[in-house]
């Protein structure tokens, strides 16, 4: 199986894409912050994002150039790392967007609600939080990401197996000839 750039810069175009969509929503919010469809798009994007941009604004000073600069710079990354010919390139740019979607649900599931979210007591005394939603919308986030993984261990596993028929060709070849 050959790799397809495109279908592997598929899940971090994606990840960048939910990070620049809630930036211009946040952006058309503060110019109309009247209309209620901002609001709507707004409050579905904020979610998936809002720890990313609360600490990125809180180091670099909350600069919206600074942000679209940022998201940028990484989409090209992964282009590249998904053009490369190497393949851990596209391996890594597939698994830290899956990690940064898994950070992205996990980190802003109950953001809004942070005072109701459940502690609970392990038997030994180690208490932690179940803060992670699998509404439908993370749910799905998750799936792609899977299934992106998934396309990825095909495509890195099938380029290992062509190079290693490739190697016992030639070293076929060269007892042959000896």
């Amino acid at each position: 199986m050959t790799r397809k750039p495109l279908l592997l810069f598929a899940f971090p175009a994606l990840m960048l894409l939910v990070l620049a969509a809630e930036r211009t929503a946040t952006f058309l919010l503060g110019s109309y912050p009247a209309s209620p469809v901002m609001w709507q798009a707004w409050g579905e994007l904020r979610p998936f994002s809002t720890m990313f941009w609360q600490q990125l604004d809180f180091y670099l000073g909350g600069s919206m150039m600074l942000d679209a600069a940022i998201i940028l710079v990484a989409s090209a990354a992964c282009w590249m790392a998904c053009y490369a010919k190497r393949p851990a390139g596209f391996f890594l740019a597939n698994h830290a967007a899956l990690l940064f979607a898994g950070l992205m649900i996990a980190g802003g599931s109950h953001s809004e609600t942070a005072s109701t979210i459940a502690s609970f007591t392990a038997p030994h005394g180690f208490q932690y939080s179940l803060m992670i939603d699998f509404s439908f919308k993370n749910s799905l986030v998750l799936c792609l990401g899977l299934a992106a993984c998934a396309y990825c261990h095909i495509a890195f596993l099938g380029e290992a197996r062509q190079r290693e028929e490739a190697r016992a060709v030639r070293i076929l070849a060269l007892q042959r000839d000896l």
